[in-house]
């Protein structure tokens, strides 16, 4: 996988699959969100209060999507991530130990799984403009050397 960006943290995963990023959220992610996701709605009422606009409620969305790319970003290495970091470890050895993948298995062709990876690789950068969640389990997932360690691949 080409590697897509500099990050100060190690990158456990350019395309995270969304069950996975959902599991690996801090409090301080769905406080984040949450919060956010309250702002919104209450700054709108406070300005159609004072001067009526009549815009819809596109705020709500945009809060919640806050907290959940937080929690991307953590996989790509953009903040602190070592608690994810372990979290990911854990889970190699327990699916390595039960003979599974780590990124699941798909019916779909491998041709399919490549553009479902290339269309939601980076999609979290343009959230705002169309949110595109990673749902199909495909082989092609960037990594920093030392998430795994090398004596468990």
């Amino acid at each position: 996988m080409r590697k897509l960006h500099d990050a100060p943290f190690p990158v456990i995963d350019t395309d995270p699959i969304f069950g996975r990023v959902i599991r690996y959220m801090r409090v301080s992610d769905y406080v984040l969100g949450i919060s956010l996701t309250a702002v919104g709605p209450a700054f709108m009422y406070w300005m159609e209060k004072y001067q009526p606009s009549g815009l819809s409620r596109k705020y709500q969305r945009h809060g919640m999507l806050a907290g959940g790319l937080v929690g991307v970003s953590r996989f790509w290495g953009t903040s602190e991530n070592a608690r994810e970091i372990k979290m990911y470890r854990e889970e190699y050895r327990r699916l390595k130990a039960e003979g599974k993948s780590m990124h699941g298995t798909s019916s779909l062709p491998l041709s399919i799984q490549r553009i479902s990876s290339e269309y939601s690789t980076g999609a979290f950068l343009n959230f705002d403009v169309a949110p595109w969640f990673n749902f199909v389990n495909h082989p092609f997932h960037g990594q920093s050397d030392g998430v795994i360690p090398d004596d468990e691949k």
